[in-house]
């Protein structure tokens, strides 16, 4: 198994440089990770950097808290696209989840996704599923299975808790095989990547990329 393939080599840190961007750029290139994923400013950037290469650009929409209006967040995907990015990994309404407001949160993605998909990129939504009941996740499975999303993705890595085995577990149960999962906040060794593999996950959101595969071997593709 290839663990890099499953990598979304990740940088979010509000203050973030050129010189950050390029060595996360050089170390996905390096060790062949499936994206990066960092701030929509710097989209147009890291578009350059990998151009010619099998590594894909993710960004994020109303990161990290969610709370945006929808009319934000479709104007932020718009952009982003615009600018190149091949994904869109975003955060939904928790204010709107907390307060059962289930028909917003469907139309806010379902909005999203249209515009996504009729460029051909790819939405991934983030539930923020540490802070989240088992009751509130298997609702956000259900929603989101309606509107067409690609993934479901587990949390920020803002929140005090980031992604969980049992949320993964969860949410593959409640799923339709066509939604992949992504999990991440927290992912850090190469021991809980594969858990988090073996357990459901298609995807794994790490700043800790490189530890992982370096620990795992060469190039990450020893099995498990």
């Amino acid at each position: 198994m290839n663990i890099a393939q499953y990598i979304d080599h990740t940088l979010l840190k509000p203050a973030t440089t050129i010189h950050d961007l390029k060595k996360l750029c050089e170390e996905a290139l390096q060790y062949n990770f499936c994206a990066v994923c960092i701030p929509p400013p710097l989209v147009k950037n890291a578009k350059a950097i990998l151009a010619n290469s099998t590594v894909k650009t993710a960004t994020v929409i109303g990161f990290p808290f969610g709370y945006s209006v929808a009319r934000a967040k479709q104007a932020e995907a718009q952009q982003a696209i615009q600018d190149g990015a091949d994904e869109l990994d975003v955060v939904i309404n928790l204010v709107a989840l907390k307060n059962k407001a289930w028909q917003y949160l469907e139309l806010e993605m379902e909005s999203i996704v249209e515009v996504a998909h009729a460029h051909d990129r790819l939405v991934k939504v983030i539930i923020e599923s540490g802070i989240l009941t088992d009751e509130e996740i298997i609702k956000c499975c259900d929603i989101y299975a309606k509107t067409g999303v690609d993934f479901l993705k587990t949390s920020t890595g803002y929140a005090e808790k980031g992604a969980t085995i049992e949320a993964v577990q969860l949410m593959r149960a409640h799923l339709p095989s066509t939604i992949q999962i992504k999990a991440s906040g927290g992912i850090r060794s190469y021991e809980q990547a594969v858990q988090y593999i073996k357990t459901g996950a298609n995807r794994l959101g790490t700043s800790s990329g490189v530890a992982i595969v370096t620990s795992a071997g060469t190039n990450g593709t020893p099995g498990y």
